[in-house]
């Protein structure tokens, strides 16, 4: 596992001094711990205001890093902590997270049917969905305009035989991938599906027309620029920059391949040990309520998990790619969880095709 979540590029937190400064006293401030760029502003001033206390923010580039900090203490100084779906299972069998207390979020009630009772928590012990997204093809359709909605743009030479191409840096996105075009699940962990989707992607990043490992933003201004026809990317990541350069991303379409793809959603849990639980409650249900869920979906480009909030989306945000239509929706997996000689393997396994 990389321990990179799929979203926009993101900043290391810089800023953990200030979670012991200015005026309020500790028990009128919340400590939320985020990603980078992932909250409206405007949404911690309306809890603010609400509850009379103050939000203090800090962040990680990647789980990873998030984790090791739960456990070197984090856990007892942090209220909110928004990890990914597929890392939610080892924060709790390492018991760096606690149950929610049902009672205290009735705007539960809101969420989407495939974000109650999910298989990495289930009946929602320890989590409420934030924000979710897909993984899928960015594809420049004026350079490649017979590019199909299949992961053999990027793993079969006879389909794609001369147009540029880059693969993710996310190594589980990528064997997901290589595993559902081979015609197994895009969630696949067992050991000759995980050896023969690397023995693919090994075959395939020594094509002439493979440019290389990138992350999912920069990928982005290299397709629509025609420096690459096609990459992987987030739905989330496209929209937000087509958003900004309407122009510029005119003959892009970003598409779910048909074999399968990765539904990945960022949760709100509370740590083992928060200092507010009490007020870490009132923080998810605030968020869970449908205009603030759907103002925070308008703010950060992401897919809401909130039913309720859909009503109140922008436009753009109700309709795919934000909200992919049934077809795509039945193609999408969550992210499996790796652990054990399962974890061991899939790291050895990627850092051979990263080197080799």
């Amino acid at each position: 596992m990389t321990f990179f979540s799929p979203r926009p590029a993101l900043l290391a937190g810089a800023i953990a001094a200030v979670m012991f400064s200015g005026t309020a006293s500790a028990a009128d401030r919340l400590y939320v711990f985020n990603w980078t760029d992932y909250m409206d502003p405007e949404i911690i001033e309306a809890f603010e205001k609400k509850y009379d206390v103050e939000v203090v923010q800090n962040y990680y580039g990647s789980l990873g890093e998030m984790f090791s900090k739960l456990q070197a203490g984090g856990v007892s100084q942090y209220d909110i902590v928004v990890p990914s779906n597929y890392f939610v299972p080892r924060m709790i069998e390492a018991g760096l997270l606690q149950p929610l207390d049902k009672s205290q979020l009735p705007n539960m009630s809101n969420l989407m049917a495939r974000f109650v009772n999910p298989p990495y928590d289930p009946d929602n012990q320890y989590t409420a969905a934030y924000l979710w997204g897909s993984t899928g093809l960015i594809v420049n359709t004026k350079t490649f305009p017979d590019a199909k909605s299949s992961w053999s743009m990027l793993f079969d030479a006879s389909t794609n035989s001369d147009q540029p191409f880059s693969m993710l840096k996310d190594g589980q996105v990528m064997f997901g991938a290589a595993c559902a075009f081979l015609g197994k699940p895009y969630n696949c962990t067992a050991q000759e599906d995980m050896v023969n989707a690397a023995k693919l992607m090994l075959k395939t990043k020594h094509r002439s027309n493979f440019t290389g490992f990138t992350d999912s933003t920069p990928v982005l201004g290299q397709v629509s620029r025609g420096v690459n026809a096609l990459g992987v990317t987030y739905n989330g990541d496209y929209l937000q920059y087509k958003h900004d350069d309407p122009e510029g991303y005119a003959n892009t379409r970003f598409m779910i391949p048909k074999e399968g793809s990765e539904l990945w959603v960022d949760s709100m849990a509370i740590p083992a040990r928060a200092p507010h639980p009490e007020l870490a409650h009132k923080f998810i249900n605030f968020i869970l309520d449908a205009e603030v869920g759907a103002q925070l979906s308008n703010y950060t480009f992401y897919s809401t998990p909130n039913q309720a909030a859909v009503e109140h989306l922008d436009e753009v945000l109700q309709q795919p790619p934000s909200l992919p239509n049934d077809e795509d929706m039945a193609r999408l997996k969550f992210t499996p969880t790796l652990s054990g000689k399962d974890l061991q393997r899939y790291q050895q396994l990627w850092n051979e095709v990263q080197s080799r």
